[in-house]
């Protein structure tokens, strides 16, 4: 089972991708993790992506698909994945669909997370409450301004590859609005 997953920041996609690799039997797939595995593994790939990150400039979006595709070859995936945070464009899915398929494989599914924007802004806000309360530390982007610009860039950037999955038959939306377990449930029953 291949699989994406879409939402807006704070919309539970890490939450949801754990849980449905541990359902699954099949590993969550984080770009910012990939990069730095391939990276510090030093292959090819991850060592022009570790020379670009360190100057502090955006990975190429073939780069990424690239490491990608490095990494789905890996035994542990060999029954599927769950990419989390990639693609965030449709450049981005019409480089990963053509290495896919060079590959031999294809998306079996692409999950939308589907929350308005004031639970996400709830879900943020309770995010750095609860890292705070807890002695952690709060990310950065736990605030109000900076959910805003957010999901500025994932109206503008990711929410057309809805459309772009949804002309492949490909797309199915959850409301991610309600508890986890019931997010988790709907997801599942979506797969199948």
């Amino acid at each position: 089972m291949r699989l994406v997953l879409l939402g807006p920041p704070g919309a539970g996609k890490g939450t949801q991708a754990f849980r449905l690799s541990q359902i699954l039997a099949i590993p969550q797939l984080s770009t910012g993790d990939m990069l730095r595995s391939a990276a510090s593994a030093g292959t090819t790939v991850g060592m022009k992506a570790a020379d670009i990150m360190k100057r502090g400039e955006l990975v190429p979006d073939d780069l990424v698909a690239r490491v990608i595709i490095e990494r789905i070859a890996q035994p542990d995936a060999a029954r599927g994945f769950i990419l989390d945070g990639f693609p965030r464009t449709v450049s981005q899915a019409e480089i990963l669909d053509g290495l896919l398929v060079a590959d031999g494989h294809e998306l079996n599914c692409v999950l939308e997370l589907k929350v308005n924007e004031a639970k996400l802004l709830d879900r943020i806000l309770g995010r750095a409450i609860q890292a705070r309360a807890s002695g952690e530390a709060v990310r950065a982007d736990d605030n109000e301004e900076a959910l805003s610009v957010r999901l500025t860039a994932y109206t503008n950037q990711t929410s057309p590859l809805t459309h772009y999955y949804s002309a492949k038959g490909l797309l199915r939306s959850v409301d991610a609005s309600q508890p986890i377990d019931c997010v988790t449930a709907a997801l599942i029953e979506a797969i199948e």
